[in-house]
């Protein structure tokens, strides 16, 4: 019996390659899966028949869910894994920065408070020449109303030309 004989009932792999969608690893599974065999024509060519075909495909279809659960489930486990690995270095460079920042500003506090200090010491130094200031201006209008006398006496303005 050939394959060209029983040609409504009989299929060749690459049909049913297509008809499963299956690779020929997969197809051989399936075939040990539905206990069925690939019968061969007398000239050794491989076909199947058209039960062959539905029982294959009868075993994909029940290893399908099966596959899809056990993807879910691994791919959730994947999804967790990475959402954990992710979670982990997140607060590993958080701690690492907040090491960082913390080293930097240990002596800040510190700084902050002597440049308060000299800022107000500043201002106090400020204040003072203010101060000096005025009073040396207050002296040298006071000395420019001194005039020489006679044998480096000086008199006060306001007394000298009263004396005169």
């Amino acid at each position: 019996m050939g394959v060209n004989q029983l040609n409504d009932n009989v299929l060749s792999p690459q049909d049913v390659r297509k008809i499963l969608e299956s690779d020929n690893i997969e197809i051989v599974g399936l075939c040990k899966k539905a206990d069925v065999s690939p019968k061969k024509t007398d000239d050794g060519k491989i076909y199947f028949s058209l039960e062959d075909v539905r029982a294959l495909k009868k075993a994909k279809e029940t290893l399908a869910p099966i596959s899809s659960t056990m993807s879910n489930t691994a791919s959730q486990l994947v999804v967790d894994s990475l959402l954990k690995s992710l979670h982990n270095m997140e607060n590993s460079i958080t701690d690492s920065v907040t090491k960082i920042l913390d080293e930097r500003l240990e002596g800040m506090d510190e700084v902050v408070v002597e440049l308060i200090r000299c800022k107000t010491e500043n201002e106090n130094l400020k204040n003072q020449i203010e101060d000096l200031n005025k009073e040396n201006y207050d002296l040298k209008k006071e000395n420019a109303s001194y005039r020489p006398f006679i044998f480096g006496l000086y008199v006060k303005d306001s007394v000298g030309k009263s004396l005169f």
